[in-house]
């Protein structure tokens, strides 16, 4: 039996003026596994993730990381165990490089290995930007080819959990399916919990894989 990482106990949450996006929501997610998380626009999907890391305060309830609340975290300390990845990607003027080396730069990283040119490569080929160098522009790159930089980029820090919000919004199949599947690697080679927010049908799902729906203030389990 896997242990619990993250538990929403009782959680509610609305936008001052607007109505109640989650109401006593309660739901835990193991450590090392993936879950899908699906539902119509405007339910709460994002909200749901920017909640775990503090970019959203719960109205009320409790959302707890190993057992502790997670206001109970130093915030940049908690945003880097557990790593947010919005839809919109964000890089820095500068190189492919400049760009997946960034948090290495910052005093806080300085004790945390920093990657060579080849092992960047062979991230960067595993979610086939073949045709980008680390030399290139970032601001260059399409905004598909962005998010899969900005993905890497939080892999670098050695996360243990990973919130995905539509990584996949501007890819084609291929590169949609080549996301998702190293997502679901991560879990089985490293232990890391993901949660990834999807637009897209959810038969992709391997076995191992939670599907979840957002729905009427609540998170549930989906048969896909």
């Amino acid at each position: 039996m896997r242990d619990n990482i993250l538990e929403f106990k009782n959680v509610s949450f609305a936008y001052p003026g607007s109505k109640t996006l989650f109401e006593d929501a309660s739901i835990a997610f193991e450590k090392g596994r993936f879950y899908m998380i699906a539902g119509p626009s405007g339910c709460g999907k994002s909200t749901f993730l920017r909640l775990i890391n503090l970019l959203e305060a719960s109205t009320s309830g409790e959302i707890r990381f190993k057992g502790r609340s997670v206001t109970a975290y130093d915030p940049t300390a908690l945003r880097q165990s557990i790593l947010y990845i919005q839809q919109v990607p964000q890089v820095v003027d500068g190189s492919v490089r400049d760009n997946l080396l960034l948090a290495f730069t910052f005093i806080r990283n300085k004790d945390i290995p920093r990657p060579d040119d080849s092992q960047l490569k062979a991230l960067m080929q595993r979610l086939l930007l073949l045709d980008v160098g680390l030399d290139d522009s970032a601001r260059e790159l399409s905004t598909g080819q962005q998010q899969r930089i900005c993905f890497i980029r939080g892999l670098l820090l050695s996360p243990e959990v990973v919130l995905l919000d539509e990584p996949t919004s501007a890819l084609d199949a291929d590169s949609c399916r080549m996301v998702q599947e190293m997502a679901e690697n991560l879990c089985q080679e490293r232990g890391i919990t993901v949660l990834m927010v999807s637009h897209r049908e959810m038969e992709t799902c391997s076995l191992e894989s939670v599907c979840l729906t957002v729905a009427h203030g609540k998170v549930i389990p989906i048969v896909v």
